[in-house]
């Protein structure tokens, strides 16, 4: 499968750029979510990045992820 470096930006991993997988449709999937395991008093939790375009200098288009802790659409 193919995959496209994607940068993150807010949250936890704000600045960090990794690889994620791309659908059908050479797109990066609409949310990307991370799950925190338990750690001692804090509960289990899901990070979640929306999908944004970005535009760089030459005004090229690309995907990017910004953290949104309210939008995940399964907790609907």
């Amino acid at each position: 499968m193919r995959s496209a470096d994607t940068e993150f930006h807010g949250g936890p991993l704000d600045g960090r750029v990794l690889p994620v997988l791309l659908t059908p449709f050479n797109n990066v999937p609409k949310y990307y979510r991370v799950p925190v395991p338990a750690h001692a008093d804090e509960p289990a939790r899901t990070l979640v990045y929306v999908r944004a375009k970005e535009f760089d200098a030459k005004g090229r288009s690309r995907w990017r992820y910004e953290y949104r802790p309210e939008s995940d659409p399964a907790a609907r």
